[in-house]
């Protein structure tokens, strides 16, 4: 349920209210939007009486959530989510890029690429130090190593740094260093690791699982919003699908389904989508045109040297070129 304050309603009215739903045994969630402000109602195990609540000074309307995932939908919260990361704004209309190599492999590796990606126009940079591989007997990251790096190459360029967390037990050694802490697709329901998340002060990109349905997606994102961190960030990086052509199936018809369903920003990862270089620049390239709020590209400076996920990494000459006719793209399509 969602509490609708009418437009200056005083503090006092709105600690009222909030008192009101805590009597009954609920959680009132305050959301501030706009020029007025929304009280939501949360942990009840059933239907609410809007009638508790339609006589109380201040409030306007009350309005059902039908959706199981309250927090993260278009019921709760009208206004799209903006999420601030140094210079970019994921969810206002422009088209940030993070970029960088999939592993963090040594010092002179990542600063040679996030130079590159920096001149380009990349707004962040990503590099994994701690790896989930399909094997146990591939390479599994640099660890603390790879953060120090990650650190040295923001102090050079200024790019907030993006980089994936596993499990709990690293969480807080992962958080001192990133700037924004990504949920890869294995753990998207992992719900401990969530809930950890919840808990961050740092920005959460939380990739789609490779099975998951829109529903779930979304619902893991309500793990994280309800435990306090607003500033998640949805990431589309293909589907598990019966072809062969690529590594999975980039499901582009999820970025305006999550835009209807949710005010949290998505970006897409074609990169992972696909695991093909010549089929990155053409999904980016569409990303931009579809109204994504971000795009993820892996680019690496020897992709044929590279420890993982060379084949799906770019070239620096290569995510210029997309750069530029991604910005032209977006803007043609008036998305800015």
């Amino acid at each position: 349920m969602l509490i609708v304050l009418e437009k200056g309603t005083a503090e006092a009215q709105i600690q009222a209210v909030i008192n009101a739903v805590e009597k009954r045994g609920y959680e009132a969630r305050p959301i501030p939007g706009g020029d007025r402000v929304s009280i939501g109602v949360l942990h009840n195990k059933g239907s609410v009486d809007a009638g508790h609540f339609l006589g109380l000074e201040g409030v306007k309307e009350v309005i059902p959530v039908t959706k199981p995932y309250k927090l993260v939908s278009r019921e709760f919260q009208q206004e799209n989510t903006l999420v601030k990361v140094g210079n970019a704004v994921f969810g206002d209309g422009s088209l940030p890029v993070i970029a960088g190599p999939c592993a963090v492999e040594s010092e002179e590796q990542l600063l040679s690429i996030a130079g590159s990606v920096k001149e380009a126009g990349a707004s962040l940079l990503r590099g994994g130090a701690f790896k989930p591989r399909t094997s146990p007997y591939s390479f599994q990251g640099m660890g603390e190593e790879g953060l120090k790096l990650l650190s040295r190459a923001r102090e050079e360029t200024g790019l907030p740094v993006v980089t994936e967390v596993l499990d709990v037990e690293n969480f807080d050694l992962v958080e001192a260093y990133a700037d924004v802490i990504q949920i890869g697709t294995r753990n998207m329901q992992n719900f401990s690791l969530l809930r950890r998340a919840g808990k961050s002060h740092r920005p959460v990109i939380l990739k789609r699982g490779m099975s998951a349905l829109l529903q779930e997606w979304l619902m893991a994102a309500e793990y994280i919003m309800e435990e306090g961190n607003c500033n998640v960030i949805l990431c589309e990086r293909g589907v598990r699908t019966f072809v062969r052509h690529s590594r999975n199936t980039l499901d582009l018809s999820v970025v305006p389904a999550v835009k209807k369903e949710s005010h949290l920003p998505v970006i897409v990862d074609p990169s992972h989508a696909s695991g093909v270089r010549d089929q990155v620049i053409p999904l980016a390239h569409a990303s931009a045109a579809l109204g994504a709020d971000g795009v993820m590209i892996e680019v690496h400076n020897k992709p044929e040297e590279a420890v993982s996920d060379g084949a799906q990494s770019l070239y620096p000459g290569q995510f210029a070129d997309v750069m530029r006719k991604m910005n032209a793209i977006h803007t043609i399509v008036g998305n800015s």
